[in-house]
């Protein structure tokens, strides 16, 4: 593989930007593609699969290039010298790049690869704590999130359908496979920018995790009922909710940022999705009026994120300790808040996308042991695992609030 130095600068600059800058790699990534439009589809992959696999392996990196954060441009490519070496690439003879002493970082691979917070990349406390709460499944839980993620899509069944939209993409020159067990999905064979596709554009489909597309279906929704998504987004399970409620019914997406919410409006409109109405939560009277008025309300918690590693690497650095705490603590107050807009017999799903058993079961036991949490009952629950699926790691509880 001969490296061209345009794409090689242009991940360099990645880097920086994410880890010295502090800047989100998804962020940064879609504004560096866009510099040169003389890229290709193999130029663009090569940055951003380089830069992803840096992010995700940047303590083991450092560890073997011998250096430390914040980084100075010529420790960025020692860095890329690592990643490139790893991989059988030969290094050119470039005056940015110092001499690369293969063997060396071969044999260092090697040694620290027998210790797991190098060998998995992750910062000790993280390790730590996911030790703590999963014991041995931990091991394989982290490797799985360190693998890259597939590109899943599903199907907007006011639009189309898996098989046929499969038959559409095959057309655009986009292979599919249909995973079980997943009744609105899609996964690319290879990886390719699917958004430039005619059939996004016709709001076919959107890019959605399979573990995330199980939420929807799981709050038990029909067409006509008065649905709440209290924690909306830029609306990947409020487009799935109009979808599976066939655009009866309402649908009231809410959320903090109003940004999100104007996001979630251009993609209703190219989904077909007329259903819903957005609204943003200014204060408490934004949503007091609607107490005990749903037949649904979802609650995807904010959270960790931790289920989502394998397709955000950078969350690994950007999480800290006493985040956790602070999340676990704005779980509980949403619970007991935002479960008042269940109206007797109707039913709540609270879903995060973690899968710490603090943020997930434990937070439903101890929510049940309130005075709010007791007009309640645990109809199910499910834990998502990235191991045993290869997808993100997700909880859902479903609940139902009790007869007056």
């Amino acid at each position: 593989m001969k490296l061209h130095r345009n794409l090689v600068f242009a991940a360099v600059d990645a880097l920086d930007l994410i880890f010295n800058e502090r800047n989100q790699a998804d962020k940064v990534l879609k504004k560096v593609l866009k510099h040169d439009k003389r890229w290709g589809a193999r130029d663009r992959s090569f940055i951003a699969e380089t830069v992803y696999d840096i992010v995700r392996w940047k303590r083991l990196y450092s560890e073997i290039a011998e250096v430390k954060e914040p980084y100075s441009r010529p420790n960025l490519f020692r860095l890329f010298a690592v990643w490139a070496t790893l991989r059988g690439i030969e290094i050119p003879d470039w005056k940015q790049i110092e001499p690369v002493p293969t063997r060396r970082i071969k044999g260092r691979f090697d040694e620290l690869s027998k210790i797991r917070k190098f060998k998995e990349s992750i910062p000790d406390w993280l390790d730590e704590l996911g030790r703590a709460a999963l014991k041995d499944t931990w091991d394989k839980e982290l490797a799985a999130l360190n693998a890259q993620a597939p590109v899943v899509l599903r199907a907007n069944s006011l639009r189309t359908s898996p098989k046929n939209l499969r038959a559409v993409l095959a057309e655009q020159d986009i292979d599919t496979i249909i995973p079980e067990g997943y009744p609105d999905a899609l996964q690319l064979v290879e990886r390719k920018n699917v958004f430039t596709s005619k059939a996004f554009k016709d709001g076919f489909f959107e890019v959605q995790d399979a573990s995330s597309q199980r939420v929807a279906r799981f709050l038990d929704v029909a067409p006509g009922m008065r649905v709440v998504d209290m924690c909306a987004g830029t609306g990947g399970k409020t487009l799935h909710l109009a979808a599976l409620m066939e655009n009866k019914g309402q649908i009231i997406a809410m959320d903090i940022y109003e940004g999100k919410l104007k996001e979630l409006k251009r993609r209703a409109k190219r989904a077909g999705a007329h259903n819903i109405e957005t609204r943003v939560i200014e204060s408490s009277k934004s949503y007091k009026k609607l107490y005990e008025k749903a037949d649904r309300v979802l609650i995807d918690a904010p959270c960790t994120g931790l289920g989502t590693i394998k397709r955000n690497p950078d969350l690994k650095w950007k999480l800290q300790p006493d985040f956790v705490e602070k999340v676990i603590e704005r779980q509980a107050d949403l619970l007991e808040k935002y479960s008042k807009l269940v109206k007797a017999s109707g039913k709540l799903v609270y879903a995060t996308c973690s899968i710490l058993p603090r943020e997930n079961e434990i937070q439903i036991q101890e929510f049940l042991k309130t005075t709010q949490g007791k007009q309640f009952k645990l109809d199910k629950q499910e834990t998502i695992s990235p191991y045993k699926t290869g997808y993100d790691g997700f909880y859902m509880a479903l609940l139902s609030r009790k007869q007056n």
